[in-house]
């Protein structure tokens, strides 16, 4: 095919919106890749193409074929990675989807033939001294060395289930054992070099180097280093394998000082890569340390915590606000509360934290998503409270109370702006409304005698605005949706208190509170019923069967075997 029809093919396939002619050009595609001219027509394209589409077809077409079953001879793999690496070292201002499309098919060349010898030698494994050229050139040919780096971390970590799986971990491990320690040395060292020049990272290359940097790293950290290929999804309990023979990156303290400080110099879109790299090193499994070792880093990891805290201006981002959200949760996930309680600066850190929280919980509204790291923070804190062995003061008897009163109120204070906006009603998520009261929960036993003094005080005073209004000449019904909005969360809270009596520290006082919150909830049902069937609502009766179902399972279960005080 000459270029002109290669170039219409392009254009069919990747601009244009008539769905036959896209299925006939990528039929045409599938022919071309097997046919005997394919590496020509893609050194057509890369040579004389005149567009963008032209470059990514011939990447695409280089990309299926170096990964075929049978795969191409070595010396002309090795033939089409070193064109490969000159044509993108001589044209560095392609576009960027072109150079990560090209780079991919040396990352997919360089993974499938990791084994190979030829004259004696690994031939593959020279990628490494090849990108050295590259970050000895201008900012983008740095930028493209970063990027094979990148590339060929991700392709080595990408599991091919059309390949025997024994094979991928044997070119993994390998990987990690050769290359991946002095990559991550690398691309650190890289970022301090950015950082030393402060008034650089204004300019629009050098940040799109630092970005490809940080993405680096954090493929790094998110190698699968054993091999477990973890479910990306489980985001709560994830350690990080690091190798032992790293410990010596990690035991530096400026080496999370520097993330720490790239986090206050880089604007939002690329703070969020650095938090996110944070993110990983506070989950670094326990192992990885001496005791002795393990209180310094938690002692630095802390300390770059709470200098975000103390200016929290970054925070206002929401993408910088939910990874940082995320870090703070990976500090109970990893570490103990007697390990956290011994650090030095605690009682401020664990006060900042919870200013952050309550602000956080009274800003609904702003990243809903981001709320469950935070609550997972102080229900894990909480929930260890009876295992701290420390002289040290845990403080959790002055904080944990004023985080449930924060989200009880943040919550009956969101009702009468979501009717009155008609915004999205948080109440109708009830996976997260359930998961986030489960979290609640625990961290509401702690001074549970403040918990439900509060929501005996707003029960009572929300049932008996809602009977004023029932019986008032001018029944407003804007008035009493809100009301019944209310009484709602108030119901589900209780079903929930009374849902966690946990059995092993129940104590007969709890027991007569739950019986307190209950029958003003029973006193509700009546009231509710006195209105059928005239008027009835839904979001209410749901709460209530909710209610009475966690009421059944904890008190009225053949499980009990002394008559409680509810």
């Amino acid at each position: 095919q000459s270029l002109a029809e290669l170039e219409v093919l392009c254009n069919h396939l990747y601009e244009g919106t008539d769905l036959a002619q896209r299925m006939e050009a990528e039929k045409v595609l599938l022919e071309l890749i097997d046919s005997p001219e394919c590496l020509t027509q893609c050194q057509l394209l890369l040579e004389q193409g005149t567009t963008s589409y032209a470059q990514l077809l011939a990447a695409t077409c280089l990309s299926k074929l170096v990964s075929r079953a049978s795969p191409l001879p070595t010396e002309q793999r090795i033939d089409i990675r070193n064109y490969i690496l000159n044509y993108v070292a001589s044209q560095p201002k392609l576009a960027p989807f072109v150079i990560q499309a090209l780079v991919q098919v040396i990352a997919k060349i360089t993974k499938l033939g990791w084994f190979e010898v030829l004259k004696d030698q690994l031939i593959f494994r020279d990628i490494i001294a090849d990108v050295k050229k590259f970050l000895q050139g201008t900012v983008d040919h740095c930028v493209i060395g970063v990027m094979i780096l990148s590339e060929l971390t991700q392709e080595m970590n990408l599991v091919d289930y059309s390949r025997p799986s024994a094979k991928h971990r044997k070119i993994a491990t390998s990987f990690r054992d050769t290359f991946l320690k002095d990559i991550l040395m690398l691309a650190c060292s890289l970022l301090k070099e950015l950082l030393a020049k402060p008034l650089t990272l204004q300019d629009q290359q050098q940040q799109n180097l630092a970005m490809h940097l940080l993405k680096l790293v954090l493929n790094c950290l998110n190698f699968d280093f054993i091999g477990n290929s973890a479910d990306e999804s489980a985001d709560d309990l994830c350690t990080v394998q690091i190798p032992t023979n790293w410990r010596t990156i990690f035991l530096e303290p400026e080496t999370l000082d520097l993330f720490f400080d790239l986090y206050h110099s880089l604007p939002p879109m690329l703070s969020q890569l650095a938090l996110s790299c944070l993110v990983q090193f506070a989950s670094t499994r326990r192992s990885l340390f001496s005791n002795p070792e393990r209180a310094k880093y938690l002692g630095n990891l802390i300390k770059g915590v709470k200098q975000i805290l103390e200016n929290p201006q970054g925070l206002s981002d929401p993408g910088n606000y939910h990874e940082f959200c995320r870090v703070l949760a990976r500090l109970k996930t990893n570490y103990q509360l007697g390990e956290l309680v011994v650090v030095k600066d605690y009682p401020e850190v664990i006060q900042l934290i919870a200013n952050f929280t309550i602000t956080s919980l009274q800003h609904w509204e702003f990243a809903p998503n981001s709320v469950h790291y935070l609550l997972t923070l102080w229900q894990r804190m909480v929930a260890s409270v009876p295992f701290v062995k420390t002289a040290e003061p845990h403080l959790l008897d002055t904080y944990a109370p004023e985080i449930t009163k924060a989200y009880i109120t943040s919550r009956l204070e969101c009702v009468p702006v979501v009717i009155r906006d008609g915004l999205e009603d948080p109440l109708d998520d009830t996976a997260t409304v359930f998961q986030q009261l489960e979290q609640l929960c625990t961290v509401s036993r702690c001074e549970y005698e403040k918990t439900c003094a509060l929501l005996v005080q707003l029960f009572d005073q929300n049932a008996q605005n809602y009977q004023k209004l029932l019986h008032s000449s001018s029944r407003n019904p804007l008035e009493i949706t809100v009301q019944e909005g209310r009484l709602a969360w108030l119901v589900y809270f209780v079903g929930t208190f009374v849902g966690g009596r946990l059995t092993y520290t129940s104590t007969d006082e709890h027991d007569a509170m739950d019986g307190e919150l209950s029958c003003r909830v029973f006193q509700l049902i009546s009231l509710m019923d006195a209105q059928l069937p005239q008027s009835s609502n839904e979001k209410v009766e749901l709460a209530i069967l909710w209610f009475l179902d966690q009421f059944r399972k904890t008190y009225v279960g053949d499980q009990l075997q002394h008559t409680s005080k509810v």
